[in-house]
């Protein structure tokens, strides 16, 4: 079980969040431009890292704020917590062996 530190509530149970998929993914556009091929890209490709990944996450049981998670998929350990609309605070590169 994971304890994730809400940015307005503290620390609670994982249970009170919903993940909402990869963060930091553009939407192509205008949509009369985009071509099926990217625009299926957008909706269905997806990195999935052994390592850090960057999520979007909600207090859904909570505040029901978005923010988005760097969490690393084998260990599960929570790197960093920062709002939408930031970039990811810190570049992690997996050196620490996994």
């Amino acid at each position: 079980m994971l304890l994730i530190n809400c940015p307005l509530c503290g620390p609670r149970d994982e249970l009170e969040f919903r993940c909402g998929g990869e963060s930091h993914v553009s939407r192509p556009g205008p949509a009369e431009t985009v071509s099926d091929t990217d625009w299926s890209a957008y909706l269905f490709a997806r990195s999935n890292p052994k390592g850090v990944h960057y999520e979007r996450w909600v207090h859904a049981f909570g505040c029901r704020r978005w923010f988005n998670v760097a969490r690393h998929t084998v260990t599960h350990r929570i790197e960093a917590i920062y709002a939408m609309h930031e970039r990811p605070p810190v570049a992690f590169d997996g050196s620490d062996g996994l």
